[in-house]
């Protein structure tokens, strides 16, 4: 029986294949929309994670001030010595790596071209903690880091734009009043979760950048990198205690510093960007169940224009439920031809918007899975009234209906 009612719903839908393709057409587009915004959403909450990751490996930023951002670091902040990042990896237990930092805006020269950048000077702790490989070339020796050599590492953005196609490797590049070889060229590491292009930098020893172009032992930032399975937490703890001791703070005096955890931003953004998906497939779910009210709209047409048709059923001895069986299973078979090409639709266009916004596309079974079986659900809902109404005819009426 079963089959014989789903060989007629097949052969109604194909009778009038213009009208029951306009009929789908909300659930196709309610089912594509729900799986294309959660698959992007999803990608988006991958690539903010990414783009976390990239700055480095359980990462701890500390900076003078109480605040980030502007005027982070202002009067009665005092900058951080290289003192102080030899005391935490010294002291501080569960650290893998602990890299000074001094920083500065400048215009590089080589030829006739040139180009403002960032300059960064460190050690080669540096590369460890903001995950930074090195594509060509080689970090700085040891004697080079203690005299602050003038070598200098450059990233992707500054080699395409002073060298083109050129092989920059042992050239010199003009920085302010002095040059610098380059000894290495690091791989590209892209965006970062701020928008800042993180491979627009040129990196120094610390102690050249300090000597030849800040002037003084200040280190704008401290770069902590936690090994894993430490307690961020108390970690944080650790470092703050240590600090304000090296620093004189009373026990009444607030930080005049501030510990970041990188980890904090990406579960901060991640979860913004989920909340985002959420409310985005909600929005789109809602002409799913527009595309109900058309299914359920079409049936009555329908039951009103078989009246006849189910009247010999019903007189020849065909039951209620048989009849109400045969609309319902027409209904949920739409929503389900419905739902099926909006899954296929929205695999294709997710795929290409993803391209498109630069987002990787990853694919999820559950909200396919969970749209599809929506749409079928939505079929049975909305097409429940119509039939229950073709059920209920009486025979004797149905056959004079003209």
């Amino acid at each position: 029986m079963w089959w014989t009612t789903l060989m007629l719903a097949m052969r109604e839908i194909r009778r009038n294949l213009l009208r029951s393709f306009l009929t789908i057409l909300g659930i196709v587009i309610g089912v594509g929309a729900v799986i294309t915004m959660v698959t992007l959403g999803n990608g988006a909450t991958q690539a903010v994670s990414n783009q976390i990751s990239s700055l480095g490996s359980n990462l701890l930023m500390i900076r003078p001030g109480q605040r980030l951002g502007p005027g982070a670091g202002g009067a009665g902040a005092p900058a951080f010595k290289e003192a102080d990042a030899e005391a935490i990896e010294a002291q501080i237990g569960g650290i893998r790596a602990v890299a000074p930092a001094a920083n500065s805006r400048v215009t590089v020269i080589f030829g006739a071209r040139n180009w403002a950048t960032s300059i960064t000077g460190s050690t080669n702790a540096y590369f460890e903690t903001n995950n930074w490989q090195i594509q060509d070339g080689r970090t700085f020796t040891d004697a080079e880091e203690r005299g602050g050599a003038a070598v200098c590492l450059i990233g992707a953005t500054v080699r395409r734009e002073l060298f083109g196609g050129q092989d920059p490797l042992g050239a010199y590049l003009r920085v302010k009043q002095f040059s610098c070889q380059i000894i290495g060229l690091l791989a590209s590491k892209g965006q970062a979760a701020m928008g800042q292009d993180q491979d627009d930098t040129v990196i120094l020893p610390l102690h050249a950048v300090q000597r030849r172009l800040t002037g003084n032992q200040n280190v704008g930032t401290l770069l902590v990198s936690m090994k894993d399975g430490v307690d961020a937490e108390q970690l944080k703890r650790n470092i703050g205690q240590l600090l304000r001791e090296r620093r004189k703070l009373s026990e009444h005096d607030e930080d005049n510093f501030n510990v970041l955890d990188t980890r904090q931003i990406a579960d901060t953004l991640s979860g913004t960007t989920r909340v985002m998906t959420m409310l985005l497939g909600a929005v789109a779910a809602v002409s799913l169940l527009v595309g109900g009210i058309g299914i359920m709209n079409i049936m009555l047409v329908s039951v009103t224009e078989r009246t006849r048709e189910i009247g010999v059923r019903l007189a020849i001895g065909a039951l209620e439920r048989e009849v109400l069986l045969q609309f319902l299973i027409e209904s949920v078979v739409l929503a389900s031809i419905g739902g099926l090409i909006g899954v296929v639709l929205a695999a294709g266009a997710s795929a290409l918007l993803a391209s498109f916004m630069d987002v990787p596309f990853l694919f999820d079974p559950v909200i396919n899975v969970v749209s599809f079986a929506f749409s079928a659900a939505i079929g049975v809902v909305f097409g429940y009234f119509p039939a229950r109404r073709a059920a209920r005819l009486d025979p004797i009426e149905a056959l004079r209906h003209e």
